[in-house]
């Protein structure tokens, strides 16, 4: 049959767009997914919707917006920041990506090219590779450098590897100052922290929702479902300083299950991805500090750190000052005195030394001494330093 001409008056109705991603309207989901893909080809990066936008070729960062919010709730995406508000890919961005990215329509009456920006699929999370010996100091991720010590006859930072790699959890203990946080870092450089204490909350860990500049409330997750979707350690510092009604919420991440449930965020169901591994510091001496059996029985490696003294000695830390440390730890040892001190103080000693001279440093080691212990320590410093100091205090008016 032969076409007829359209009524007089009425233009030609417009070539239907070829079948592909350039056609101006997109089937449910594809968006998404483009989106999903950028954010899964950058995933080091914090990206607003108005920057994937660009990307997009200058789609609406509206509708990125949706589908960036979509995407957050069902844990194919995090909130980086609020403030603008920012998303970063998780461990499932991937699987929901788009293997192409369609160009936007090009503006009414304008010409632009039909083209496709094909990008490679971003891999999958693996596990983290088998632990190899380490053979000398260690940068921490702060930039200060760890010296390894020995633990079951290998370097501990390669021990703490192996186990993650085997899936045990370890708990380090002892004083503070001991030197339980480096090792970590400097074990895991990757690393996501929660420093405990007892005001910390079930949100700490989880999220909660927050108040972005628009004015919407988004749920921003929290340190444990970071670290199980991008399947790196998780360091619970001060552990025992945590109700344990709270520190409940990391126990089914850590067994065979491996998965928590949100119930803040209308009861998200999280995954751990491959590498995810927990281990906590524990200060036994601190006051507050409770070992419960629930939180004992799931960290099997339980591992003592102490000060290593030959270590300070190495660091050219003042000999008297290293002196006077290990003969309060004998004391200490022996039950005689509740303090001695550790790496930490022996290195701001050596820092205070260096700008008040030794002789403030030693006064400045018997300030920082509990006030039961405060005359063995002064006791202690006179024998090494020869002469009778004073805690750090303010003179008269010059």
């Amino acid at each position: 049959m032969t076409a007829l001409p359209p009524p007089v008056g009425i233009p030609p109705a417009a070539p239907t767009p070829p079948t592909g991603g350039s056609a101006s309207r997109l089937r449910n989901g594809e968006l998404r997914a483009m989106v999903a893909r950028i954010l899964a080809d950058d995933p080091a990066s914090a990206l607003t919707p108005r920057a994937i936008a660009a990307r997009l070729g200058g789609r609406s960062s509206g509708a990125v917006g949706n589908a960036l919010t979509v995407l957050a709730d069902r844990g194919e995406a995090d909130i980086a920041a609020t403030t603008p508000l920012a998303y970063r890919a998780t461990a499932t961005t991937a699987a929901v990506a788009a293997p192409t990215i369609a160009p936007a329509p090009a503006p009414s009456g304008a010409s632009r090219p039909r083209r496709t920006n094909t990008l490679a699929p971003a891999a999958a999370p693996t596990a983290p590779a088998p632990a190899v010996v380490v053979t000398g100091p260690v940068a921490r991720p702060n930039g200060m450098t760890y010296h390894p010590r020995v633990l079951s006859g290998m370097p501990d930072v390669t021990a703490l590897r192996r186990l993650r790699d085997a899936g045990v959890a370890a708990l380090l203990y002892g004083p503070p100052g001991t030197g339980k946080t480096s090792v970590v870092e400097a074990a895991f450089p990757d690393l996501v922290t929660v420093q405990g204490d007892g005001d910390t909350t079930v949100a700490d860990f989880v999220g909660e929702y927050t108040q972005t500049d628009d004015g919407r409330y988004v749920f921003v997750h929290g340190p444990l479902v970071r670290a199980m979707r991008e399947g790196v350690p998780l360091f619970i510092d001060d552990a025992t300083l945590i109700p344990p009604t709270v520190l409940a919420v990391v126990y089914p991440a850590m067994d065979g299950r491996r998965r928590i449930v949100v119930k803040a965020n209308g009861g998200e169901v999280v995954d751990a991805a491959p590498g995810f591994y927990v281990i906590a510091g524990h200060n036994p001496g601190v006051h507050g500090a409770i070992l419960t059996d629930a939180l004992s029985s799931r960290f099997s490696a339980q591992i003592q750190v102490s000060t290593d003294y030959d270590l300070a000695t190495q660091l050219r830390i003042d000999k008297r000052a290293v002196k006077v440390a290990r003969n309060l730890a004998t004391r200490q040892a022996r039950g005689e005195i509740g303090w001695a001190p550790q790496l930490r103080e022996l290195i701001a000693f050596q820092k205070i030394a260096g700008v008040l001279g030794a002789d403030a440093a030693a006064g400045n080691l018997v300030g920082i001494a509990p006030e039961e212990d405060r005359d063995v320590v002064a006791a202690a410093v006179k024998a090494a330093f020869g002469t009778t100091v004073e805690p750090l205090a303010l003179g008269t008016r010059i």
